[in-house]
């Protein structure tokens, strides 16, 4: 028993390491598993992954195993998507379930451009043709500093909402949600930077908070999105005990400097793994993302992991 203990205690070590090879593959999954910037929820009627392009496409799992493309949350692209993306497509999705009904936050834009909107969506089943889009959320122009994309709702302890989101330019930020219209705080207008990297480095984006202990974790996408078998995504985080941080890597580093503890990156046939989300599904924690599957060719796939917390309280993939 204690052979196998120290086995385990060694795979865990390689695993928080960021060692390339110690990560485990992801579940081996069937059907329509084609996704880009991923964010699943479970239903009593099963799994629902909503991912970005084609008016943020669904799909359906009864288990967790098999997926099916089911159709598009906003077929009917509202007018002023064309503002910001010259096709009206949307970004980057994050589905949450809130009194009674689902919340679909999502970003409009066009890449490399930070000329960029973050809009709201709500329906009761989040089945295709039930969303009703609610107009925008936020924005930023070219002349600002920041990027309104890759949005991420957070529902605190004390049960204040936040919206995180964020790419180039200057990382990632936070804004105050009011919970009866999903929108902007009017009494809260502050926007709260979370983190930051070096100039001349690669970007630091899609943002996504949870609250697990007595810790709120972000995890973030840092390096190079989007280009197939050349992409270098990985998965980092840090972690605060306030939802507006400020938030540190296990070395101690703030986020705000660069910092940030990878948990997956590149290994294998395994690509630039990011664009993440988590999801509680029962007792687990699962880690939702996209990568590059260099034994397709390049293609995204929906990439699935449970989440395991070590004795210090930090995440790493099983």
């Amino acid at each position: 028993m204690r052979a196998v203990a120290l086995v385990g205690a060694a795979l865990l070590l390689l695993a928080t390491s960021g060692t390339a090879h110690a990560y485990p593959k992801p579940a081996a999954l069937k059907g329509n598993v084609a996704a880009h910037d991923p964010s699943m929820i479970r239903s009593s009627s099963g799994y629902s992954v909503f991912s970005t392009h084609n008016s943020i496409e669904i799909r359906r799992s009864t288990d967790r195993v098999g997926f099916t493309r089911t159709g598009a949350a906003l077929p009917s692209k509202p007018s002023w998507h064309f503002w910001y993306n010259v096709d009206g497509d949307a970004w980057a999705p994050d589905v949450s379930y809130h009194g009674g009904r689902y919340l679909l936050y999502y970003s409009v834009s066009s890449f490399g451009s930070n000329n960029s909107a973050i809009g709201l969506a709500v329906s009761r089943t989040a089945e295709p043709g039930t969303w009703v889009d609610q107009g925008i959320v936020y924005t930023s122009s070219t002349w600002d500093n920041y990027n309104a994309i890759d949005p991420s709702l957070l529902v605190d302890a004390s049960g204040r909402w936040w919206l995180s989101f964020g790419s180039f330019w200057s990382g990632i930020h936070m804004i105050r949600i009011d919970p009866v219209t999903g929108k902007q705080s009017r009494t809260d207008t502050a926007r709260r930077h979370l983190a930051l990297r070096p100039e001349g480095t690669h970007a630091v984006e899609a943002p996504h908070i949870v609250r697990h202990g007595a810790y709120y974790y972000m995890f973030v996408s840092f390096d190079r999105c989007c280009a197939r078998a050349e992409s270098t995504y990985r998965i980092m985080v840090g972690r605060s005990t306030d939802p507006t941080g400020p938030y540190t890597d296990r070395a101690g580093v703030p986020m705000l400097n660069g910092g940030g503890t990878q948990i997956l990156g590149t290994h294998g046939n395994i690509i630039g793994p990011g664009g993440q989300s988590v999801m509680r599904d029962g007792a687990e924690d699962v880690l939702v993302y996209h990568y590059y599957d260099g034994a397709a060719g390049g293609r995204e796939a929906l990439g699935l992991n449970r989440l395991g917390w070590d004795s210090q309280g930090w995440p790493y993939v099983r």
